[in-house]
Parts: C-alpha cells; sequence; structure tokens
C-alpha cells in the first residue's frame, strides 16, 4: 500500500486547529511545551476530534474497543492484496475470495520488489482471472495508488529494474499489455480498512 494523505489536528500549540501536512503541523508545535496533537486518516475524524477537545478525545479511546462493521460490503467480489518484506524487498501476492478467503491465486515471492507493484500486479491478474471465467463480480483493493496505475494502464512505480527483479519486470510489462488490448466490466472496489478491517488477501504482517 502507498502512503495515505493524514490530517494532523493541534489541540494546543501556538496556533490550535487542523492541517493537512506535517509540515504545518511541526510549525505550529514545534517547541511548544506540552503541545497536544495527533494524526488521523480523514479530514472528517479530525473535526471530529477537534471539536471534542483533547482530554474528551483521549478519555473516548480509552473508553471504546476498536471494532468493525461489515456493513456495505459486497460480497460477491474478489479481494486482492500484496505483502512486501522491505521496500524493496521480498514481494508476494494473491487474489481471495471476500466471503470465504479461499485463495483463487498466489504469486510470489519475488525479490526485490514493492508493496505498490504488488498491489498493481495483483488487481491486473485479478482482472485477467475474472475475464477468463466470464465473471463480472467485482474486485476490492486497499490500495489507491494501485487503482490509480489500474485506470492509467501503466505501472508508474519508480523502483529501477536490476538483476534480481528482471522477473518482476516482466510481469510489469505482461500486466500493462494486458490493461492496453482488455477491456473489463469489473468495478474496481476501494476496500474499506478503518470500517471493515483488514481485506481478507491480507497476509497478516503488521
Amino acid at each position: 500500500m502507498g502512503k495515505k494523505k493524514k490530517f494532523y489536528v493541534v489541540w494546543e500549540g501556538y496556533e490550535p486547529g487542523i492541517y493537512s501536512s506535517w509540515q504545518e503541523c511541526k510549525l505550529k508545535i514545534q517547541n511548544y511545551p506540552n503541545a497536544k496533537y495527533k494524526s488521523f486518516e480523514s479530514l472528517e475524524e479530525a473535526k471530529e476530534a477537534y471539536a471534542m477537545g483533547f482530554f474528551s478525545f483521549q478519555k473516548q479511546k480509552k473508553q471504546i474497543p476498536k471494532s468493525y462493521s461489515k456493513e456495505g460490503i459486497e460480497w460477491k467480489s474478489i479481494a486482492v492484496d500484496a505483502a512486501s518484506s522491505g521496500n524493496p524487498g521480498k514481494m508476494e501476492y494473491r487474489g481471495v475470495v471476500t466471503k470465504t478467503k479461499q485463495v483463487l491465486f498466489h504469486m510470489g515471492p519475488f525479490p526485490n520488489g514493492t508493496n505498490n507493484i504488488g498491489e498493481f500486479l495483483a488487481l491486473v491478474h485479478g482482472l485477467a482471472f475474472l475475464k477468463e471465467k466470464k465473471s463480472d463480480l467485482p474486485i476490492y483493493t486497499d490500495s489507491r495508488i494501485a487503482m490509480s496505475w489500474i485506470r492509467q494502464k501503466k505501472c508508474k512505480t519508480n523502483l529501477a529494474k536490476n538483476a534480481k527483479n528482471e522477473k518482476l519486470f516482466e510481469l510489469i510489462k505482461r500486466a500493462e499489455i494486458w490493461l492496453s488490448k482488455h477491456t473489463f466490466k469489473n468495478p474496481i472496489l476501494k476496500w474499506e480498512t478503518k470500517s471493515w478491517g483488514e481485506i481478507p488477501a491480507d497476509f497478516g504482517r503488521k
């Protein structure tokens, strides 16, 4: 998965408020005695926490255990995910039946790969798999970067090609060619990890 945008709440600092970058937040808290701040994954969360105030937020956080709602999931679907030990490092990816977690395909590990590449290849593999089955089922991914690369029909990685990852770059090329030659009706859906927990294809290495 790629780096996700965060929002920063400053409850106590030189200028309390909500900021959209760490650089902005840092200016408001650096060297401020007992500054109180926290990052959030969505603007809505940040606004709610800021409105509550620091101590009320902390109290609620301690009292409410983490739980997930499965409402809104399209269970008639498949899910894909990738895992990388290091960045770059050994990378693998797989696709599963969303509801049962039955493994449909599993590739790797490949040396000197990245998680983003794995997410991209997993999506293309999933699309090709469903195309072969003549299925219009949707595919879940938790990577917005991979979704963007699919739309562009291009793996826009900055990883340098070398002797170790030559095989991986062959797969990337094949995936890009497949995207350029095929159309598909399968919806590519974003798995909402915050609401639903880890995607069913997750490798469990957090």
